[in-house]
Protein backbone atom coordinates (compact mmCIF):
# COMPACT_ATOMS: atom_id res chain seq x y z
CA UNK A 1 0.00 0.00 0.00
CA UNK A 2 2.86 2.12 0.92
CA UNK A 3 4.42 1.39 -2.33
CA UNK A 4 1.50 2.26 -4.01
CA UNK A 5 0.97 5.74 -2.84
CA UNK A 6 4.53 6.48 -3.52
CA UNK A 7 4.14 5.81 -6.96
CA UNK A 8 1.19 8.14 -7.30
CA UNK A 9 2.94 10.83 -6.00
CA UNK A 10 6.12 10.08 -8.10
CA UNK A 11 3.51 10.54 -11.02
CA UNK A 12 1.67 13.77 -10.00
CA UNK A 13 4.90 15.45 -9.63
CA UNK A 14 6.45 14.26 -12.99
CA UNK A 15 3.01 15.53 -14.68
CA UNK A 16 3.42 18.54 -12.63
CA UNK A 17 7.01 19.66 -13.40
CA UNK A 18 6.16 18.83 -17.62
CA UNK A 19 2.55 21.41 -17.17
CA UNK A 20 5.01 23.85 -15.80
CA UNK A 21 7.65 23.59 -18.40
CA UNK A 22 4.61 24.10 -21.35
CA UNK A 23 3.26 26.87 -19.79
CA UNK A 24 6.38 28.85 -19.30
CA UNK A 25 7.55 28.25 -22.59
CA UNK A 26 5.73 31.39 -24.27
CA UNK A 27 6.74 33.69 -21.08
CA UNK A 28 10.54 32.57 -22.13
CA UNK A 29 9.96 33.39 -25.56
CA UNK A 30 8.46 36.66 -24.80
CA UNK A 31 11.25 37.22 -22.12
CA UNK A 32 13.85 36.63 -25.96
CA UNK A 33 12.10 38.98 -27.70
CA UNK A 34 11.87 41.61 -24.98
CA UNK A 35 15.92 41.23 -24.65
CA UNK A 36 16.50 42.13 -28.08
CA UNK A 37 18.65 45.69 -27.79
CA UNK A 38 20.33 47.96 -30.36
CA UNK A 39 23.90 47.87 -30.23
CA UNK A 40 26.30 50.94 -28.99
CA UNK A 41 28.09 49.70 -32.33
CA UNK A 42 24.87 51.79 -34.46
CA UNK A 43 25.01 54.88 -31.39
CA UNK A 44 21.30 54.48 -30.50
CA UNK A 45 19.85 57.44 -28.52
CA UNK A 46 16.96 58.25 -27.06
CA UNK A 47 13.55 56.04 -25.08
CA UNK A 48 12.16 55.31 -27.78
CA UNK A 49 10.86 56.00 -31.49
CA UNK A 50 8.23 57.33 -32.38
CA UNK A 51 7.11 57.72 -28.72
CA UNK A 52 9.50 56.81 -25.72
CA UNK A 53 9.16 53.13 -24.49
CA UNK A 54 8.87 52.00 -28.15
CA UNK A 55 11.42 49.53 -29.12
CA UNK A 56 13.01 51.73 -32.11
CA UNK A 57 15.36 53.97 -31.42
CA UNK A 58 17.19 56.95 -33.44
CA UNK A 59 20.82 56.30 -34.33
CA UNK A 60 23.69 58.22 -34.71
CA UNK A 61 26.60 58.27 -36.55
CA UNK A 62 29.36 55.64 -36.42
CA UNK A 63 31.22 53.90 -38.38
CA UNK A 64 28.10 51.33 -39.31
CA UNK A 65 25.47 54.03 -39.57
CA UNK A 66 27.77 56.60 -41.74
CA UNK A 67 26.63 55.49 -45.16
CA UNK A 68 22.91 55.32 -44.12
CA UNK A 69 22.35 58.67 -42.74
CA UNK A 70 20.73 61.38 -44.20
CA UNK A 71 20.86 65.46 -43.88
CA UNK A 72 16.98 64.93 -44.99
CA UNK A 73 15.85 62.11 -43.12
CA UNK A 74 15.77 60.55 -39.57
CA UNK A 75 17.68 56.68 -39.32
CA UNK A 76 15.98 54.56 -36.76
CA UNK A 77 16.99 50.92 -35.86
CA UNK A 78 14.18 48.66 -35.46
CA UNK A 79 14.62 44.92 -33.61
CA UNK A 80 11.98 43.16 -35.40
CA UNK A 81 10.66 43.57 -39.79
CA UNK A 82 7.04 44.29 -37.76
CA UNK A 83 8.54 47.17 -35.74
CA UNK A 84 10.28 48.66 -39.20
CA UNK A 85 7.73 48.40 -41.32
CA UNK A 86 5.14 50.13 -38.63
CA UNK A 87 7.11 53.10 -38.83
CA UNK A 88 6.41 53.47 -42.63
CA UNK A 89 10.04 54.67 -43.56
CA UNK A 90 12.20 52.90 -46.05
CA UNK A 91 14.23 50.13 -44.22
CA UNK A 92 17.69 50.95 -46.32
CA UNK A 93 19.86 47.95 -44.22
CA UNK A 94 19.89 45.33 -41.97
CA UNK A 95 23.09 45.58 -39.38
CA UNK A 96 23.52 42.98 -36.20
CA UNK A 97 20.08 42.28 -36.84
CA UNK A 98 18.48 45.51 -36.56
CA UNK A 99 16.71 46.56 -39.30
CA UNK A 100 17.66 49.96 -40.71
CA UNK A 101 14.86 52.80 -41.46
CA UNK A 102 15.25 55.93 -43.45
CA UNK A 103 12.42 58.19 -42.20
CA UNK A 104 12.07 61.56 -44.09
CA UNK A 105 11.81 64.18 -41.63
CA UNK A 106 8.51 65.31 -42.83
CA UNK A 107 7.33 62.17 -41.65
CA UNK A 108 9.00 62.21 -37.97
CA UNK A 109 5.44 61.68 -36.34
CA UNK A 110 4.90 58.17 -38.71
CA UNK A 111 2.72 55.86 -37.03
CA UNK A 112 0.74 58.36 -34.92
CA UNK A 113 -1.87 60.91 -35.33
CA UNK A 114 -1.29 64.43 -34.88
CA UNK A 115 -3.35 67.30 -34.69
CA UNK A 116 -3.22 70.19 -37.45
CA UNK A 117 -0.94 72.36 -36.47
CA UNK A 118 0.71 70.63 -33.95
CA UNK A 119 4.55 71.06 -35.69
CA UNK A 120 3.91 74.61 -36.26
CA UNK A 121 1.79 76.79 -37.44
CA UNK A 122 0.64 76.56 -41.10
CA UNK A 123 1.93 79.56 -43.30
CA UNK A 124 -0.38 82.07 -44.52
CA UNK A 125 -0.72 82.36 -48.08
CA UNK A 126 0.89 85.34 -49.43
CA UNK A 127 -1.84 88.75 -49.23
CA UNK A 128 -2.39 89.38 -53.07
CA UNK A 129 -1.32 92.22 -54.60
CA UNK A 130 -3.05 95.36 -54.03
CA UNK A 131 -5.47 96.13 -57.11
CA UNK A 132 -4.48 98.90 -59.24
CA UNK A 133 -6.32 102.46 -59.38
CA UNK A 134 -7.27 103.63 -62.76
CA UNK A 135 -5.71 107.22 -63.47
CA UNK A 136 -8.36 108.81 -65.39
CA UNK A 137 -11.85 107.45 -64.23
CA UNK A 138 -14.34 107.50 -61.35
CA UNK A 139 -12.27 107.49 -58.20
CA UNK A 140 -9.32 107.76 -59.96
CA UNK A 141 -5.50 109.43 -59.40
CA UNK A 142 -6.25 112.09 -61.89
CA UNK A 143 -9.39 113.05 -59.75
CA UNK A 144 -7.38 113.29 -56.44
CA UNK A 145 -4.63 114.82 -57.23
CA UNK A 146 -6.87 117.61 -58.94
CA UNK A 147 -8.64 117.52 -55.96
CA UNK A 148 -5.34 117.98 -53.18
CA UNK A 149 -4.03 120.59 -56.20
CA UNK A 150 -7.18 123.06 -55.02
CA UNK A 151 -7.37 121.81 -51.86
CA UNK A 152 -3.20 123.01 -51.28
CA UNK A 153 -3.55 126.53 -53.51
CA UNK A 154 -7.31 127.17 -52.61
CA UNK A 155 -7.73 127.98 -56.09
CA UNK A 156 -10.10 126.72 -58.79
CA UNK A 157 -8.71 123.99 -60.94
CA UNK A 158 -8.91 124.63 -65.05
CA UNK A 159 -7.99 120.74 -66.08
CA UNK A 160 -4.84 118.52 -66.25
CA UNK A 161 -2.19 119.45 -68.74
CA UNK A 162 -0.50 116.36 -68.99
CA UNK A 163 0.50 112.78 -67.26
CA UNK A 164 3.94 111.38 -67.15
CA UNK A 165 4.13 107.56 -66.22
CA UNK A 166 6.97 106.01 -64.62
CA UNK A 167 7.70 102.53 -62.88
CA UNK A 168 7.88 104.54 -59.60
CA UNK A 169 5.03 107.19 -59.38
CA UNK A 170 2.64 108.62 -61.67
CA UNK A 171 3.15 112.94 -62.22
CA UNK A 172 -0.10 114.44 -63.37
CA UNK A 173 0.44 118.03 -63.78
CA UNK A 174 -2.49 120.22 -63.08
CA UNK A 175 -3.79 123.61 -64.60
CA UNK A 176 -5.18 125.78 -62.26
CA UNK A 177 -6.94 129.38 -62.64
CA UNK A 178 -4.70 131.95 -62.75
CA UNK A 179 -1.19 129.94 -62.53
CA UNK A 180 1.70 130.08 -65.01
CA UNK A 181 2.32 127.14 -64.73
CA UNK A 182 0.57 123.49 -63.88
CA UNK A 183 1.17 121.46 -60.59
CA UNK A 184 2.90 118.35 -60.39
CA UNK A 185 1.33 116.11 -58.51
CA UNK A 186 3.04 112.24 -57.86
CA UNK A 187 0.37 109.37 -57.46
CA UNK A 188 1.06 106.12 -56.82
CA UNK A 189 -0.78 103.18 -58.54
CA UNK A 190 -2.20 101.58 -54.83
CA UNK A 191 -4.64 104.82 -54.78
CA UNK A 192 -2.26 106.80 -52.61
CA UNK A 193 -1.06 110.83 -53.33
CA UNK A 194 2.46 112.33 -52.80
CA UNK A 195 3.92 115.30 -52.82
CA UNK A 196 2.76 118.21 -54.91
CA UNK A 197 4.53 121.05 -56.28
CA UNK A 198 4.33 123.94 -58.23
CA UNK A 199 6.47 123.87 -61.77
CA UNK A 200 6.93 127.39 -62.76
CA UNK A 201 8.97 130.43 -60.99
CA UNK A 202 8.18 130.54 -56.80
CA UNK A 203 8.29 134.36 -57.38
CA UNK A 204 5.14 134.38 -59.76
CA UNK A 205 2.80 132.49 -57.19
Amino acid sequence: MRVRILLAGAAALALSACGGSSEEAPAEEATATAAVVIPETLAPFGDGYPNAGDPCRRLGESAATSNYLDDSADLVGCPTEADAEALGGKVVGNVEGIRLVSIPTGDANAGMTSPVGENGPVDDAPAPNPKEVAIRGPNGLEGKCAKKVGKETGARVIGTNRIEESEAAIAIYINVEGGEAPWQCLAYRDGTIGDIMYTGSEGAL
